[in-house]
């Protein structure tokens, strides 16, 4: 029997390919074992959730970690159709933005966002706020 707890799914809305790139690499070496998928754009991320076109087979995220600032959807349009889809409804969703702007903010946790975090310029404070999540 293996004791090894399942890996949990993550949903990063990212379109920024560096910003992908160091939180796949930092949760690699988390503590928590995941499976990351990114997506890019807000319409590509709700036909993921829910399992459209070539996403059919994908599987269901245990959290969304998605950005405010994207093409085609933004993420305060995502969070909204996720919120207000009930099958989707229940998926935890965190904002992870450059974004610290107070209306940013409270217009994330009006759209009920599990959490926020402004994503720092460094990249290393940003390697140590992803690493937070998976702690």
């Amino acid at each position: 029997m293996n004791d090894a707890p399942a890996a949990i799914e993550v949903l990063l809305v990212e379109d920024s390919a560096a910003d992908a790139r160091l939180t796949r690499e930092v949760l690699k070496g988390g503590a928590v074992a995941n499976r990351l998928t990114v997506v890019t754009d807000g319409a590509e991320a709700l036909s993921y959730l829910r399992r459209e076109g070539r996403y059919r087979d994908a599987r269901r995220p245990d959290v969304v970690l998605l950005d405010l600032n994207l093409p085609k959807m933004d993420g305060r349009e995502v969070l909204d159709h996720i919120r207000t889809d009930k099958a989707l409804d229940g998926i935890p969703v965190v904002i992870l933005t450059t974004s610290g702007a107070e209306r940013d903010i409270a217009g994330a946790y009006e759209g009920r966002a599990n959490s926020y975090l402004q994503k720092p310029v460094d990249p290393n404070e940003f390697a140590r706020i992803v690493a937070g999540l998976s702690a």
